[in-house]
């Protein structure tokens, strides 16, 4: 979808899709290395990390295995609530495994903070996390990110999976939403 056809509701494009497709082989050929000869468990969040998974996955040519997880701190609005609800769990038994958490973005810190301990407690190996996006000034806890593809301002981004009311996950951008769209 083009720019114009949005009309207002985007202030300005944050990270083009050719930015985004350059970045997502960079991250996937640091995340092959990093796990040549061990197994890798990818777990998605759902449903904002789905373009990314899937563009990361074909761009990292090695076997993996993939899962997902929707879990929610947002409800409908713009902030984080920081009460985390597991919406889907995985599918499968983690114990022992990598697990390499693939999230679109770390806003606040609490909702990938609470993921990442949860699936620790569940016996994975290791648990590490690839974020497309971060905002540092939007952090409420700090979260080791071992992949990030871009850090960001505070503005509330749509885009690439990243949603307003369940709008706007098509865009092969990531954008600044107009205020007046949530205000």
């Amino acid at each position: 979808m083009d720019l114009s056809a949005l009309g207002n509701d985007i202030e300005r494009v944050v990270v083009s899709e050719e930015q985004i497709r350059t970045r997502l082989k960079e991250l996937a050929a640091q995340v092959k290395k990093d796990y040549d000869g061990r197994d890798l468990s990818l777990v998605g969040v759902l449903k904002g990390a789905i373009m990314a998974m899937a563009d990361l996955t074909r761009a990292m040519q090695r076997h993996i295995e993939m899962d997902w997880m929707a879990v929610s701190s947002y409800g409908s609005g713009t902030k984080s609530s920081g009460v985390v609800r597991i919406l889907k769990d995985l599918d499968r038994d983690i114990t022992g495994r990598n697990i390499l958490i693939v999230e679109d973005i770390v806003d606040s810190g609490l909702t990938l903070s609470w993921l990442r301990a949860n699936l620790m407690s569940r016996g994975a190996a290791s648990v590490e996390i690839l974020a497309i996006l971060r905002k540092p000034e939007a952090a409420k806890v700090e979260v080791d990110c071992k992949y990030v593809g871009f850090d960001i301002p505070k503005d509330f981004v749509v885009g690439y999976g990243l949603d307003f009311d369940e709008k706007y996950r098509n865009l092969s951008f990531i954008g600044v939403l107009a205020k007046h769209m949530y205000s």
